[in-house]
């Protein structure tokens, strides 16, 4: 199953990600949080990054969702330390929570992550207010 990592400048808000996405891919056991510094203040840290890629990794790859810029800076050093580990990482260009969630979803039902990219990335247009 490809594996999803939420990075958030805020721990709480990952969390709180995460917990939404592990309530509509009950059983998906490959969500993981990378919020916030180790001690949990406000901030974004290649290594946590690359430990909870580490993590969410089941063998199918990997989808990361960020919050903010230097999220995605983050996260591109984070694939970077992982060079030669051979575990597929790619960045999803999505809202984080909506992007989280469709990609979470469509992991859970054993899209590929070709497909889980892609799932994430639609979320871009999609409107909330008519």
């Amino acid at each position: 199953m490809v594996g999803i990592v939420i990075v958030s400048h805020s721990y709480k808000i990952a969390e709180g990600i995460k917990d939404l996405t592990d309530q509509v891919a009950n059983g998906h056991k490959g969500i993981v949080a990378a919020g916030g510094m180790e001690d949990k203040s406000i901030g974004t840290d290649a290594v946590r990054i690359s430990e909870a890629i580490k993590q969410a990794d089941e063998g199918d790859g990997v989808v990361i969702l960020a919050d903010l810029g230097s999220g995605i800076m983050s996260a591109e050093t984070a694939i970077e330390l992982l060079d030669g580990e051979g575990i597929d990482v790619r960045l999803a260009d999505a809202p984080v929570v909506e992007g989280a969630i469709t990609a979470a979803v469509t992991a859970a039902c054993g899209s590929n992550i070709d497909q889980v990219i892609a799932a994430a990335e639609q979320t871009r247009t999609v409107k909330k207010i008519n």
